[in-house]
């Protein structure tokens, strides 16, 4: 058992490391092509942050892993939600942009939404996220893209990156690694959690909801926590919402495109959980000082998601 945690512990390591690489990688071509900062961060940075999720999607759903890609994503979102605003909440309040507030959130709530109903699927008695419901998430996911570059271009872009000077080689080499650390690395995340959880009797929804979901989200854990130390909260905020978006319409579209999902409606109580938290956070953001979560709302956010963490162990026992 130890060496499969290692082997997961591994797997982590390999993916963050491989999005970085594949993020410097791509953004020194792009850069040496004359692509503007906007269209490498709508494009390269956005994916890079999504890529852990990705990949560990795409290799659970070859697989048949069901619980895992939908454990993974749930999991993920109420991780970011609850667990990182919680924590970088504490760290300093955030006052985030209106837009933020009146648009952003709105959409991450309907995103939540979609997917709900799409997995339920209502009008048949069995759920499944088909490749149909894929397509739909997908293509509303190049609209937010769309959306996201219309906001960009409304103000004036300021480009804060030197010229870097990096041989093509380099280069190739940077993107070659940051592909390689990605496919090993989600291999080894999907197989060993599955190893673990059948060790120790667990289900994969739980491994997929806690230590997968927390591991595919450090990326995003490391970014707002120094936002918010640095006081940057549009980024902390931002980086959340952006993220949970993308993993609902990127990851679960491109998972189910890959193959038909079956859906376990008893992940239905951790959707609930994910949409009356999104609600919160916009509740919050309109009381006592508005476009701003006060550091006792996200102490409220981050004991929510161990009474959460906490009720889902103990149904295993």
């Amino acid at each position: 058992m130890l060496i499969q945690v290692l082997l997961l512990i591994g797997g982590f390591v390999l993916l963050i490391k491989g999005a970085d690489w594949l993020i410097n990688g791509a953004s020194s071509l792009a850069r040496a092509k004359n692509v503007p900062d906007l269209i490498i961060g709508l494009t390269i940075v956005a994916f890079g942050t999504s890529a852990p999720e990705l990949i560990v999607n795409t290799v659970a759903s070859f697989e048949e892993r069901e619980e895992l890609v939908f454990g993974n994503v749930i999991g993920s979102n109420n991780f970011n939600l609850f667990l990182i605003l919680g924590v970088t909440g504490l760290i300093s309040p955030l006052v985030v942009q209106r837009n933020t507030v009146r648009k952003e959130i709105p959409i991450s709530l309907v995103a939540t939404l979609i997917l709900f109903f799409l997995a339920n699927n209502f009008i048949s008695s069995e759920s499944v996220l088909t490749r149909f419901d894929g397509v739909i998430l997908f293509t509303l996911f190049l609209a937010f893209l769309v959306y996201i570059k219309k906001q960009l271009s409304n103000k004036p872009e300021e480009s804060t990156a030197e010229p870097q000077e990096i041989s093509n080689l380099k280069i190739a080499g940077l993107v070659s690694l940051g592909l390689i650390g990605l496919i090993l690395g989600g291999k080894l995340v999907v197989d060993s959690a599955s190893n673990i959880a059948g060790y120790f009797g667990v289900s994969e929804k739980i491994i997929g909801l806690t230590i997968v979901a927390a591991g595919t989200s450090l990326p995003e854990l490391a970014t707002s926590v120094m936002a918010g130390i640095k006081k940057n909260a549009d980024i902390a905020v931002g980086n959340i919402i952006g993220s949970n978006i993308f993993n609902i319409l990127l990851i679960l579209g491109s998972s189910a495109l890959v193959r038909p999902l079956m859906y376990d409606p008893v992940f239905n109580t951790d959707i609930y959980l994910l949409l009356g938290g999104t609600i919160f956070i916009m509740i919050f953001m309109y009381t006592g000082q508005k476009m701003k979560l006060d550091r006792w709302e996200a102490f409220v956010l981050l004991t929510c998601y161990l009474i959460y963490t906490a009720w889902l162990i103990s149904k295993e026992m």
